[in-house]
């Protein structure tokens, strides 16, 4: 299904008018007030990405005034996983109380665009002068999914600290865990 892989420094792929959860619709353009985007490939019935739910909430809580934005994407064909419909989404942000963007993918062209091939997968865009947004990390947030208090390298977050100083981002990837993306 994955015909192209964003390879680190590549602009990102422009996207339009994905339905969020809160009733507005968003595209690529939307984030060049930012100073990094990290778009994530997520859905609701993944027990990976349910292990990262509040790490994506704390992560968002902490950069949030630094002009830092999450992006969760559901790409999930929600006919043979009709918990990741779009209702259900809306569910699942209300009563986890998602401080982040959610939009839905319904076509699935987003995460053929991006080269997405796992929930979670993380994206880590900066906005540079000119307005575009190139890739400086894309991999998972960080080294244990399952035991957040034993987590010893902050991939994600060290690389947003990295693009927030000037710095260049080390790793730049990692091997995506996770769910694969259920495509149609």
């Amino acid at each position: 299904m994955i015909k192209n892989k964003l390879k680190i420094n590549d602009t990102m792929p422009k996207f339009f008018n994905l339905p969020g959860i809160e009733g507005k619709k968003y595209s690529w353009s939307d984030f060049l007030t930012q100073k990094g985007v990290v778009i994530v490939f997520s859905c609701n019935h993944c027990p990976y990405v349910k292990a990262y739910e509040d790490r994506m909430i704390a992560l968002q809580r902490d950069y949030m005034n630094k002009k830092v934005q999450i992006v969760a994407i559901n790409s999930n064909d929600a006919n043979n996983y009709p918990d990741d419909k779009f209702e259900k989404m809306v569910e699942r942000a209300k009563d986890k109380k998602f401080n982040f963007l959610y939009l839905r993918d319904e076509d699935q062209t987003v995460a053929e665009l991006f080269g997405a091939t796992h929930t979670p997968q993380f994206f880590l865009f900066s906005v540079e002068n000119g307005g575009n947004l190139k890739l400086r990390y894309n991999g998972k947030m960080d080294d244990n999914w399952e035991h957040p208090e034993e987590v010893k390298e902050h991939f994600l977050k060290n690389a947003i600290d990295s693009i927030l100083a000037g710095k260049p981002v080390h790793p730049e990837e990692t091997y995506s865990i996770g769910c694969t993306i259920k495509w149609k």
